[in-house]
């Protein structure tokens, strides 16, 4: 149970509440996503140690098609997109494997805290917690709503719009790593018909046989390799990181709008606790 919650229980409410709780807001930090990076280097070790230890003298390495999978993925891709959208690919990549890590327990009670503060003193006197929600700018910008004075329904749509941007936007970055895990394949298929093509054109000389047949064969290996390994596994981590920033975000939407109607604290805990996980709900006065 934290201060706030205790002197809230010791006054048998939330009205006559001890002195201020020292609100700890935590900085989200860009921390390495090791699931994404351990799953990628296990998947692809494992493939080239299956090459690596077999008896076979067979040469896996094809400029050719290579170039046909990472090339014509990427051209193909681009079709799809803006040049603006596209100059982000790299960043986008970027966000499945180092990502923002919240907790969102430690965020509900935070929010908690700044509850009770407004709840007994006044929404102003959030204002005496404003360098530690600087650590945090989505809920500074909240919480300056409801110190300026903005009705709860507007503070609500305009976060709400907000959130909606940013997952909008999120959505469009992951499916740029979905497009390109749906060209890859399709790009190693075209790889193989153009070395079945020379292989056809070329059957009087055995000789040319052999490189034709390694730019069919490999063109579809790459392309199932880039396409269902690494970006369509990437896409899916960057929905997932996408809804649990929404989450957080929706959490602190759900306690602006709180504190700016001056509701009970006890009514807001079931309400953060209704979007939280299992795992991450609180008992802030239990």
């Amino acid at each position: 149970m934290s201060d706030a919650a205790k002197a809230t229980s010791e006054s048998g409410g939330t009205d006559n509440i001890g002195p201020l709780p020292d609100v700890k807001i935590d900085r989200p930090r860009n921390r390495p996503d090791l699931a994404t990076i351990l799953g990628l280097v296990v998947a692809l070790g494992m493939i080239v140690g299956a090459i690596t230890i077999s008896e076979s003298d067979a040469n896996f390495i094809n400029i050719p098609s290579i170039m046909i999978v990472i090339f014509g993925t990427m051209a193909a891709t681009s079709i799809s997109y803006t040049g603006a959208e596209l100059a982000k690919a790299g960043s986008v990549i970027g966000k499945s494997v180092f990502r923002k890590a919240y907790k969102p327990s430690s965020l509900a009670t935070a929010l908690m805290d700044l509850s009770i503060v407004a709840r007994k003193k006044g929404v102003l006197a959030l204002v005496n917690y404003d360098k530690q929600m600087q650590r945090h700018p989505f809920l500074a910008r909240a919480v300056q709503l409801v110190v300026d004075g903005y009705p709860a329904d507007d503070i609500q749509r305009l976060l709400t719009q907000e959130i909606e941007a940013l997952s909008e936007r999120h959505k469009r970055s992951a499916s740029i790593a979905r497009r390109a895990a749906e060209v890859a394949p399709a790009m190693g298929l075209i790889g193989t018909l153009v070395g079945l093509v020379q292989m056809l054109a070329d059957l009087s000389n055995p000789e040319a046989i052999g490189p034709a047949m390694a730019v069919a064969l490999l063109t579809t290996f790459y392309g199932a390799i880039l396409g269902t390994v690494v970006m369509a596994s990437i896409a899916i981590k960057l929905e997932k990181n996408s809804a649990d920033e929404t989450m957080i975000k929706t959490l602190i939407l759900t306690a602006a709008t709180s504190m700016a109607r001056q509701e009970n604290p006890r009514r807001l805990e079931m309400l953060l606790n209704s979007d939280l996980p299992p795992s991450e709900q609180i008992n802030y006065f239990d």
